[in-house]
């Protein structure tokens, strides 16, 4: 690796509070081994905001970046806020799954790999379960940097050959996703760097502008925020992103933030609702959700902190709801996978207690997984 520049990154140890190192890139803190969170609100500034812009790059006074670090960017973000009208209420369905490699994944990926870029990595590992790893893969190709991406053998074959058409080395793991993560510390204990979109905090900036683009397009707050959950990465952006627009006056009041989980695998439901361990759900089961399908989310306390700060709710589904959700999706011109479906009846479960104006994040796109036949 290159020598690397010095930038004091605004993220400090959850465990001794060690700042973020100004030399090489740690997936966690070299003192105490926890994770990185941030140490401060982002800051956002409407009259710093590009409105020519394209992209992450309309919002980049709002990010902590270094000045001198070029963005690495495939014009991800300004994705549409699509308005329909379900059972005389008004939805807004924002198209996350519109971006460059067809999920969420991208905002968050184009702030780390510029991160990663500026301080002179030339190499990393990943582990994903399909999103986070076709996503890295894009954006490392585009910015020179080889990428080793480490999946479940039961990745969906349409998000592998993505990762490959990218050029991205791509390493099947046997076994749960779990095994996909044990396999990828392996390389980092022999000096592998880890791109890594669970543990290091840099991409949630990126998932912030999900709630800046939300109020735009509303022209206001919205009342509730209905996403899908598995690490909680973009309902930590969410809030970090709605906390922003409160403390710049842009809104008055944060909404509501709805976490889905699928029953096969719903660790941060189970904890949000106190349910004792050993159930169900607190196992990695099958599940057509095979995005959401994280058994130890790392940041889950800070994802539950979150909804309470909000006043959210966390709900699981089975899979005939999920099932029923992605077909309901297709019929409204939506094709997402099975993953962003849980939406539909998480917020189908919640529809008397969710506030207007309702907001439905959809994740990433059905053309990248194999999807259930329609009966």
């Amino acid at each position: 690796m290159a020598s690397l520049r010095k930038w004091q990154w605004p993220f400090r140890c959850s465990g001794c509070g060690s700042p973020f190192p100004g030399e090489g890139f740690p997936f966690r803190c070299p003192q105490c081994e926890s994770i990185f969170e941030f140490s401060q609100d982002l800051i956002y500034d409407p009259r710093s905001v590009d409105k020519r812009g394209v992209g992450l790059s309309r919002f980049l006074t709002s990010i902590p970046f270094p000045s001198d670090a070029e963005l690495i960017t495939l014009g991800e973000g300004n994705t549409p806020l699509v308005e329909t009208e379900l059972m005389g209420r008004r939805i807004h369905f924002k198209c996350e799954h519109l971006n460059p490699t067809g999920s969420f994944k991208d905002r968050g990926t184009a702030i780390l790999v510029s991160a990663m870029k500026h301080a002179g990595v030339t190499t990393a590992v990943e582990d994903s379960s399909g999103n986070a790893g076709a996503s890295f893969a894009a954006y490392a190709a585009h910015a020179g940097i080889h990428a080793r991406i480490f999946i479940p053998d039961s990745t969906s074959g349409p998000k592998r050959y993505q990762m490959e058409v990218y050029g991205a080395e791509v390493i099947p793991v046997p076994g749960p996703r779990y095994a996909a993560t044990q396999a990828v510390l392996e390389a980092v204990d022999k000096g592998a760097i880890y791109a890594s979109h669970a543990y290091l905090p840099h991409g949630i900036a990126g998932m912030a502008t999900v709630a800046y683009e939300i109020v735009e397009q509303l022209g206001g707050r919205p009342g509730s925020v209905i996403t899908p959950a598995g690490q909680g990465s973009l309902l930590l952006g969410l809030a970090q992103g709605f906390q922003a627009l409160l403390n710049a006056d842009e809104i008055h009041e944060k909404p509501r933030l709805i976490a889905v989980q699928s029953k096969a695998c719903a660790p941060i439901w189970a904890e949000f609702k106190g349910v004792k361990s050993g159930l169900s759900s607190r196992s990695e089961g099958e599940t057509i959700a095979e995005g959401i399908r994280i058994l130890n989310p790392l940041r889950s306390e800070g994802v539950i902190a979150s909804i309470r700060n909000s006043q959210g709710d966390v709900i699981a589904v089975a899979e005939d709801e999920i099932l029923t959700g992605w077909k309901e999706m297709g019929r409204r011109g939506f094709y997402i996978e099975p993953t962003s479906a849980v939406v539909w009846p998480g917020m189908m479960n919640l529809w008397d207690h969710l506030q207007d104006p309702i907001v439905v994040i959809l994740t990433a796109t059905g053309l990248k997984s194999y999807n259930p036949r329609i009966a």
